[in-house]
């Protein structure tokens, strides 16, 4: 798998998400991406309990430990490369997480309008 260029969606260097948890396509903390990507990893989202609640009741459960896939289960305030799609789905339902733009891919912009990400952003 080769990955994409490493650019956030304002145009500079591709920013860490988190290695503490682990996250990424690639598992390397960064929201890398590739045409395998078929979920488009590419949103690097700040979980909120409210978030999380969401993606549980709607079928993928973040904050759960999975030991038996290295999977320590996340919290409020833990970074992690989010699905472009999920973000949005969570953003019509209006529970979308924050949003790190530095370590947003730019490929997210193909499903997530910029004005959207932004009104999300992490304060700096």
């Amino acid at each position: 798998m080769e990955k994409d260029p490493s650019f956030n969606v304002l145009g500079s260097t591709l920013a860490t998400c988190s290695t503490a948890p682990m996250t990424g396509y690639f598992r390397n903390g960064v929201c890398d991406t590739c045409a395998q990507d078929r979920g488009s990893h590419t949103v690097c989202a700040v979980m909120t309990a409210e978030f999380l609640a969401f993606s549980k009741y709607v079928g993928n459960d973040l904050s759960t430990p999975q030991p038996d896939y290295g999977f320590p289960g996340l919290k409020p305030g833990d970074g992690w490369c989010l699905c472009a799609g999920r973000f949005m789905q969570a953003h019509d339902e209006g529970c979308a997480p924050l949003v790190n733009l530095h370590a947003t891919h730019v490929r997210a912009l193909e499903i997530v309008p910029i004005d959207i990400l932004r009104r999300y952003a992490v304060p700096e």
